[in-house]
């Protein structure tokens, strides 16, 4: 029987102790601060990074994993006999998956296949769950990547922001330029779509942003089952807890993960940024 590793890269920000039930291989991202160059999630941690945040003249930056990073992660799975499934944020918000294809023509002929999740935060890492639960139970590469690609369709991601200033920032706010610019109070609620961060609507105060956001995943679920569900927040747990909590009440989750979203992502989010990814009927 085929080993099969997977993986992924740090913007999924999948919680440490499922990453080490499943061996799942994690790619930090980069980011850059000044001249200082942090690994995502290894060498800066989310509290330090928006505690840090708080007071700095210097705005961070971020770049997307090295192909030499993933060749890295490469070479080591398949010197252990692995073959390898790898599962990444979406290549319209990143050039990460470029790197792992680069990556992969310096091992020609090697057993290695890689998604595009066309999402990111625990969106993608439900796919990399889904994969890697299906590899120990013994399903082949082929099968892992077939089932990877299929919960592309069953997975999504809305989140509240509290300004736009961050994802305008970093180019990554696709079809929600158009919100700019708007009254302050105005709190903007987007979702990734198509492998782009799209507007869905605008909402006068935090609370009902919050409101309105259990609201839009309990609509985009629409009955399917079973169902999994996963924070993603910037430096704002309570809120978290409470829209994980509401949202696992009305779907019956038979899975509710609490997770924050890396340092990287938090730089093109903002602090406060506050969502719920999903997986259902898969």
């Amino acid at each position: 029987m085929s080993k099969i590793a997977i993986v992924t890269d740090s913007t999924a920000y999948i919680p440490n102790d499922l990453v080490q039930q499943y061996l799942i291989s994690v790619a930090p991202q980069v980011l850059i601060w000044g001249d200082e160059v942090f690994e995502d999630g290894v060498d800066i941690q989310p509290g330090e990074f928006y505690t840090r945040l708080k007071n700095a003249k210097i705005m961070p930056t971020t770049s997307q994993v090295s192909p030499k990073a993933f060749k890295d992660i490469f070479d080591q799975r398949l010197e252990e006999g692995y073959q390898i499934l790898t599962i990444l944020v979406s290549e319209q918000l990143s050039g990460t998956l470029a790197s792992a294809i680069q990556a992969r023509e310096l091992l020609s002929g090697a057993p290695i296949e890689i998604v595009d999740s066309r999402t990111t935060a625990m969106a993608m890492g439900f796919q990399v769950l889904a994969a890697a639960r299906a590899a120990a139970d013994g399903a082949t590469l082929a099968d892992c990547k077939a089932i990877a690609i299929k919960s592309r369709e069953h997975t999504g991601v809305i989140f509240a922001v509290n300004t736009l200033e961050f994802l305008h920032r970093g180019g990554r706010i696709g079809g929600a330029a158009r919100l700019l610019g708007t009254a302050l109070n105005m709190k903007p609620i987007l979702e990734v779509t198509g492998g782009r961060v799209e507007p869905i609507q605008r909402v006068r105060t935090r609370s009902k942003s919050l409101n309105r956001l259990v609201e839009l995943v309990e609509e985009r679920i629409a009955g399917r089952q079973p169902v999994r569900l996963a924070t993603l927040h910037a430096n704002s747990p309570e809120d978290a807890k409470t829209i994980l909590k509401a949202t696992t009440d009305k779907v019956n989750a038979i899975e509710s993960i609490f997770s924050e979203v890396s340092p990287v992502v938090g730089t093109h989010t903002g602090p406060g940024t506050v969502g719920i990814a999903f997986m259902a009927g898969m």
